[in-house]
């Protein structure tokens, strides 16, 4: 029997949480496979938390931060957390649909792969609200399989499941959006192959509560320089890593 943790990082998100985590808990992810439910809340301040602490569901843990520390900080917090065999990210807004978890334990059943990412590319079905994010993503993507040698068609997307172990040997530093780059660099850094799977996307606008800015990119290109250059390790330190010991430099 395999765990799937759901990392459900949220920040400002009263709209939509409480359906986000009815939905994510109703999903059947198939024979072999049970769930937790790991919400971060990033210090809200528009009603979320007080939503949060009324939650009363048995798969549920609700972890609060005592203040705004980035959503890739809430990821790290979750991963710090989780006690399943995989994670996988999922948004606390209604772009990415939770009932395609199931896919994504499917795909780790047939394959064993270490991550499995969903892109919102592959299958033709393409829905961006802004022409600089698709574009954008595009510069990422392109800039990550030629920096780590990854196969990725969408570097970006927000769920993403990874091997616990592999998860938790990583030396994750980052604390905001460039924790979503941070992961595939050291992943395939790691010596670890990336798989997509197609998924559906349903983009909201700026007005809608979007978060993400052209500037998040720009900090996404420092980021993979620093870990291409090798300027942290890959590895925690002392941690030995899961496959094999990947150095500091290049």
């Amino acid at each position: 029997m395999k765990k799937l943790s759901v990392i459900i990082c949220c920040y400002n998100e009263q709209a939509t949480i409480r359906d986000v985590i009815a939905r994510t808990s109703a999903v059947d992810l198939g024979p072999g496979w049970t769930r937790e439910i790991l919400v971060v809340d990033n210090y809200s301040t528009d009603g979320t938390r007080e939503i949060l602490r009324q939650l009363d569901t048995p798969d549920v843990r609700v972890i609060f931060h005592e203040r705004n520390m980035g959503k890739g900080m809430s990821i790290r917090t979750g991963i710090a957390n989780m006690t399943g065999d995989y994670l996988i990210i999922q948004d606390a807004d209604a772009e990415y649909d939770p009932a395609e978890h199931a896919r994504f334990c499917r795909k780790a059943d047939e394959t064993g792969a270490a991550a499995i990412f969903g892109s919102r590319v592959l299958g033709g079905d393409v829905k961006y609200k802004y022409a600089h994010a698709y574009l954008g993503v595009r510069v990422l993507t392109a800039m990550t399989n030629l920096l780590f040698g990854g196969h990725l068609t969408d570097v970006a997307t927000a769920t993403k499941m990874v091997r616990g172990d592999l998860a938790k040997s990583l030396n994750l530093t980052t604390t905001d959006f460039n924790l979503d780059f941070e992961l595939p660099n050291k992943i395939l850094l790691a010596g670890h192959d990336i798989i997509e799977i197609p998924i559906s996307y349903n983009p909201r606008t700026y007005a809608e509560g979007k978060k993400i800015k052209a500037s998040d990119g720009l900090r996404a290109m420092v980021t993979m320089m620093r870990d291409r250059l090798g300027m942290t390790p890959v590895f925690k330190p002392g941690q030995p890593g899961v496959n094999r010991i990947v150095g500091d430099t290049l």
